[in-house]
């Protein structure tokens, strides 16, 4: 048996370091050999587009893809007793191109309707605040394509008969409860026209809203509705053009559909026109200015 001696050689502390060395590059080399190199990372913008980069669209800019139209709707109060000095803002208006269910019934109803554009805005917004009108209220809508809406104009508190003459010349009256007399808006494209759209316009009874996911509880709450469609009427408008919607005379009766729709018998605050700087309150009509601001046909 051959025995190790403590004074045995000890390998070289330099040669056994190199020696490492060399084995770990070997079985990289052998780990290279079996498994091959990896493959090259995939950037990460190698499936992006360049729509992809762009912010993403509020609600607001998708809205802006549904075909619609944009219209301007002023509410204003004029005193009763200046219901003439209305004749002398629409003269300089336009009444052709405009259309009725009944023309006759639409007079009749006593209401009076105008049609202006661009070129005249200034001029006829002027007119009115010379003639006295005092604007309560400005509602900006959106119409969608075919889809109504409806705009608040006088509230009923109590069940009572609406007096109107039909589109048949006769005097007929609804009998409706609490609600609200409305305006309601539609707007329609024209296939063969660009820029333009068909606005349809026409006074509505309609009982409180209750809005349900019962499908037939909103439809009974629609049939409840009455059009007064004797009162209609529609033309075509484009971006600038402007309709003046009126009482053709003052009524202060609150059954007679003209009267409710337009007049104010409680009155609203006024200039005197006897002491200056001062208030008043008279009784009043109201008048409707509806501008037409964009459209997407």
């Amino acid at each position: 048996m051959t025995r190790l001696h403590n004074n045995a050689a000890v390998p070289d502390s330099k040669h056994h370091s190199s020696g490492a060395k060399y084995l770990t590059i070997a079985l990289c080399c052998m780990c290279f050999a079996l498994t091959g190199c990896p493959p090259p990372e995939e950037p990460l913008w190698k499936d992006l587009k360049i729509g992809d980069l762009a912010p993403r669209q509020s609600d607001k800019q998708t809205s802006r893809l549904v075909e619609s139209t944009n219209i301007n709707l002023y509410i204003f109060e004029m005193p009763s007793d200046n219901i003439d000095k209305l004749d002398d803002v629409c003269k300089t208006l336009f009444t052709k191109n405009l259309r009725y269910q009944s023309s006759h019934s639409f007079t009749e109803n006593s209401f009076s309707v105008h049609f202006g554009q661009i070129r005249m805005w200034n001029e006829t917004f002027a007119s009115l605040l010379a003639a006295g009108a005092k604007q309560l209220n400005k509602v900006s809508l959106m119409l969608a394509d075919d889809l109504a809406e409806t705009i608040s104009v006088a509230r009923i508190d109590s069940p009572r008969t609406i007096f109107f003459t039909s589109t048949y010349g006769s005097k007929e009256g609804a009998n409706v409860g609490p609600g609200i007399l409305a305006l309601r808006l539609k707007t329609q494209k024209i296939p063969s026209l660009r820029g333009v759209c068909n606005v349809t316009a026409y006074p509505v009874y309609s009982p409180p809203m209750i809005k349900s996911t019962i499908p037939l509880l909103n439809a009974r709450t629609q049939r409840q509705e009455f059009p007064f469609s004797a009162a209609a009427f529609g033309l075509r408008m484009g971006p600038g053009d402007f309709i003046l919607l009126g009482p053709k005379e003052y009524i202060s009766d609150q059954t007679d559909l003209g009267g409710l729709f337009f007049s104010n018998p409680e009155g609203n605050l006024f200039f005197s026109e006897t002491k200056r700087s001062t208030f008043e309150p008279k009784p009043a009509f109201r008048i409707f200015l509806l501008v037409c601001t964009r459209t997407s046909y």
